[in-house]
């Protein structure tokens, strides 16, 4: 099983979603926050909407960009705080696709597709 996983966040219809057919998942929408979350990860990136690579793992690995802390579950998903950023973001239970339960701490890494 892997531990750093990848996915190719990208805009449709005016949200941030990704796909991994691996899981499942098709047009998966980042919404209550973490959407906010990428449009700051990625504020100095040229054209964010058409894709980028997320990196993102349970354990710290190198060139960790972000580190994003559980708070509490919310409805059906859990809710993130990035103390870099100052921002929580919700995400859905498409989060369990990758991990059995929800991690205590993600880290992440951003960076534009070559």
């Amino acid at each position: 099983m892997n531990s750093i996983f990848v996915i190719k966040p990208y805009r449709a219809l005016g949200m941030w979603v990704f796909d991994d057919e691996s899981r499942g998942l098709v047009q998966e929408p980042f919404v209550g926050g973490a959407d906010t979350l990428i449009d700051l990860a990625t504020k100095d990136f040229v054209e964010p909407e058409n894709g980028f690579a997320m990196l993102f793992s349970d354990q710290e690995f190198p060139g960790v960009t972000f580190r994003l802390e559980w708070v509490r579950a919310e409805l059906s998903g859990n809710v993130y705080f990035c103390e870099l950023l100052n921002q929580e973001g919700w995400l859905c239970p498409a989060l369990l696709r990758y991990f059995v339960s929800p991690p205590k701490v993600i880290y992440a890494k951003v960076q534009p597709l070559a």
